[in-house]
């Protein structure tokens, strides 16, 4: 399964895409979403704590109580 990993800053708590890091990772099917955050986060190289949004076919994690005010988003297939 392809995991597409985008990173990007926020403005006003909403992704303002000033500037975007984009990744694709591979991982088995059967993976909890506990993995996929760790694994992203690792590749994304972010160490800040986060408050996770699930709607189901995307997760949102914010980053700002960290002090850093980015949004990562986690979707899954091909795209």
């Amino acid at each position: 399964m392809k995991i597409n990993i985008e990173v990007t800053d926020t403005f006003g708590g909403e992704a303002n895409y000033c500037w975007v890091k984009r990744q694709t990772i591979e991982a088995d099917e059967k993976i909890s979403d506990r993995a996929v955050i760790r694994r992203c986060k690792k590749a994304a190289e972010v160490n800040y704590r986060h408050r996770k949004t699930d709607f189901g076919d995307m997760i949102r994690l914010d980053f700002e109580p960290g002090g850093w005010l980015a949004v990562m988003f986690i979707t899954f297939g091909d795209n």
